[in-house]
């Protein structure tokens, strides 16, 4: 189905005080559509770093950084901020929603930027706040929700704009284990049903568990690289 993202012997180095740290070195990857995927590994094995990368949030030091084979090295500071915000969906383990804004605003916001008619916003966002749980919590505040409620409004607002892809950083790390199940149910069927494609940066299990393929980094190189099962949903 393609390539949506394309990581060339991409390096990354950064200082750490006096100490520079090499977080990547020589990362080459590739991600079709419509794929599950885990990237794995110890801590500081640049599995976040990876992540920002392909999420442009941050520049390489060398290498090459495609999305929808686009070279992000040849983007402006404009046209990274729009590739975030049309063709890129977060999903972070500290839920990272605005605080006095409801579910359904924080769902909204990314349409809301991109300029898209109130009347699509609402029967697109009311939909999705259905599909992920969360009906008749729609006017509810970040503060007045459980942990995996939040971590659904952010599922919905990463999807919200139909992105090309969905980072999903460590994402059941601050729920329990029951919260953590239903939301990867959940991630599940928006990958199969919708064709959403996920890749993760995790050390949970149960996220291993569910990924149809799993990147193995260490020292920030791929140490592994193994397929459950076609990465393509049926």
């Amino acid at each position: 189905m393609g390539a949506i993202v394309e990581l060339e012997d991409v390096t990354k180095r950064y200082q750490q005080g006096a100490i520079e740290v090499m977080a990547l070195r020589g990362l080459t990857l590739r991600i079709e559509a419509g794929e599950f995927t885990a990237i794995v590994g110890p801590s500081g094995s640049g599995k976040s770093t990876a992540l920002n990368l392909i999420g442009a949030l941050d520049r390489p030091t060398s290498g090459v950084v495609r999305v929808e084979g686009r070279d992000l090295a040849g983007l402006s500071a404009r046209e990274l901020s729009r590739l975030r915000r049309d063709r890129i969906g977060f999903v972070f383990q500290a839920y990272n929603l605005m605080p006095v804004l409801s579910a359904y605003e924080n769902a909204e916001m990314v349409m809301a930027l991109q300029g898209v008619d109130p009347a699509e916003r609402r029967e697109r966002v009311t939909k999705l706040l259905v599909e992920v749980g969360l009906s008749g919590l729609e006017d509810r505040r970040p503060d007045e929700l459980s942990g995996g409620q939040q971590q659904r409004v952010a599922i919905a607002r990463a999807i919200a704009s139909h992105p090309a892809i969905v980072l999903a950083d460590e994402p059941t790390a601050n729920v329990d284990s029951a919260n953590a199940d239903s939301l990867l149910d959940l991630m599940e069927s928006l990958n199969h049903e919708r064709g959403v494609t996920f890749l993760f940066s995790t050390h949970d299990p149960r996220v291993m568990d569910r990924a149809r393929r799993i990147v193995r980094i260490v020292d920030g190189r791929v140490d592994s690289d193994d397929r459950k099962s076609s990465s393509v949903p049926a």
